[in-house]
């Protein structure tokens, strides 16, 4: 199986045993506490899950400076996208203290995790808007990741993490959320060797099941991961739930058994197009995957990013940023012709009327509308979940 990014095998940051556990939370009582930014608990249950491998806790201020512009710890390691702990709150630690972290998502003010404070570092606001041009490629806060990074503050706070649980999304998605761990041992249990990666922030229709039907059979995979975000997104967008239900719906009808592996991951979709995709292709090596579908726009927003800039940000890298390859994607579509979805590149035979272009955003609209989905969209099972839900709204 491929090693994970930059270590012979998975850091997870997670306490394993119930007393290290309960250690810590006795100790937390007596501590100083902060209630963390969304985003923060985000990347605490992905340190933890190990899908963060190698990372040990929230970058300082020099590495995410770094990541910013050059996409790497000041250790070299290569690393797209910052993982920091950022607060808009009156901070009263000191450099050396343990703190508990508190989860903003669940009641309760629950400890997601103990940080050790390395530095308290302030960002100046021509710095924040340096890392937010970088990473997310603009500084509109009409971008929804612009503007959740604008919001979160300027005190930086670095340090080692230890994480205490997976937040709600091991209660909440008890079915579907996996660690890296679980990933890596499903994969080895079932002898697969060569598998394919599919990300996925929406329900998957007729163009998605194609795409990961094609990538696999190019690139004679043992099996596709499809691995789904459970984790905040922007308004609009379908929740998890439901999103869960359709993927599940399309694998039992449409895929052989034991082709398809349906997960998720607890972490806040940040939008950021390329950048983004190139932290999916970090933690799908985590996982054990060989490839990473990236298609058109991916972890795109509006009209932020051009349809391939994330395909082509991967030839950019340093050739040994990553194990992982990517399968590029085209633009898919209904063939008329051929009574199938394509992908444009393949099909010499056809003008641009011979298609049905395919779009995750025609098909909200259309259920938001009360619209059937027509064959070419959806497949009527996944379209009856879809419409159920749209018709509570």
């Amino acid at each position: 199986m491929i090693k994970p990014h930059g270590s012979e095998e998975l850091m997870p940051k997670i306490v394993n045993t119930d007393e290290e556990k309960e250690s810590l939370l006795k100790a937390a009582e007596s501590m100083k506490k902060l209630k963390v930014t969304s985003a923060a608990a985000a990347n605490l249950v992905m340190l933890g899950a190990g899908y963060f491998t190698p990372l040990d806790g929230f970058m300082n201020k020099d590495d995410l400076l770094s990541v910013a512009n050059d996409m790497c710890l000041k250790s070299g390691l290569f690393w797209p996208t910052p993982v920091i702990n950022i607060s808009d709150q009156e901070i009263n630690f000191e450099e050396g203290e343990e703190i508990a972290l508190i989860d903003p998502n669940v009641d309760g003010d629950k400890i997601l995790a103990i940080q050790k404070i390395d530095k308290i570092e302030k960002l100046e606001q021509n710095e924040i808007d340096d890392i937010v041009e970088k990473v997310y490629g603009t500084k509109d806060q009409s971008h929804p990741g612009v503007k959740t990074f604008y919001e979160q503050g300027k005190t930086l706070l670095s340090g080692n993490v230890k994480v205490l649980n997976f937040s709600y999304f091991e209660i909440d998605f008890k079915d579907t959320f996996r660690t890296a761990m679980q990933i890596r041992a499903s994969i080895d249990s079932k002898g697969w060797k060569n598998v394919v990666a599919f990300q996925t922030r929406n329900p998957m229709h007729r163009a998605h099941e194609e795409l990961c039907r094609m990538a696999g059979e190019q690139v004679s995979a043992d099996g596709i991961l499809i691995h789904m975000l459970l984790g905040k997104l922007k308004p609009g967008d379908i929740p998890a739930d439901v999103r869960d239900t359709a993927i599940r719906t399309m694998v039992e009808h449409y895929f052989p058994k034991n082709y398809v592996m349906i997960t998720g991951y607890g972490f806040d979709m940040l939008y950021a197009g390329p950048r983004e995709a190139l932290l999916h292709a970090v933690f799908r090596q985590n996982c054990g995957c060989s490839y990473l579908i990236v298609g058109r726009d991916h972890a795109g927003v509006g009209d932020f990013y051009g349809a391939f800039d994330a395909q082509d940000i991967f030839d950019s890298i340093p050739d040994d940023a990553l194990l992982i390859k990517i399968f590029k994607a085209d633009h898919t579509a209904y063939s008329k012709k051929l009574n199938k979805v394509v992908m444009m590149r393949d099909v010499e035979d056809h003008t641009k009327e011979d298609f049905v272009l395919l779009s995750g955003t025609k098909v909200r609209e259309m259920l938001s509308k009360g619209e059937n989905l027509p064959k070419e969209f959806a497949r009527p099972e996944v379209a009856e979940v879809l419409m159920k839900h749209y018709m509570k709204e």
